[in-house]
């Protein structure tokens, strides 16, 4: 084990069964690092909010120059998949862990 946190899902910290934060290692640090990094840009709600092709696909070009400047992950692994309005998929290999793969959804970005 390289990298812990606490896990933080949809903005509240997560307890375990004895009301103590849970813990991440890993290969999910870096995926909520990096979903908090896209939360936190705008980019998301951008993408969401845009109606014209062209700026969708520059967000989406946007929202993987920002992954790609994570160290952790292997440059030109990333892959950005919007199948519907309101659903992000983030795919990527990490250096160390293996495939990282994490959906951001508009409930998370309102």
């Amino acid at each position: 084990m390289i990298y812990q946190d606490l896990w933080i899902d949809n903005g509240d910290l997560v307890l375990d069964e004895g009301h103590n934060p849970h813990l991440i290692q890993d290969r999910a640090v870096i995926a909520q690092d990096i979903k908090h990094a896209i939360l936190e840009s705008q980019l998301a709600v951008m993408l969401i909010a845009e109606r014209s092709a062209s700026l969708i696909a520059d967000i989406k070009i946007q929202i993987e120059l920002l992954v790609e400047d994570d160290v952790r992950l292997v440059p030109g692994t990333v892959l950005i998949e919007q199948p519907e309005n309101g659903t992000l998929y983030i795919f990527a290999k990490t250096r160390a862990f293996g495939d990282l793969d994490f959906s951001i959804t508009q409930s998370e970005v309102n």
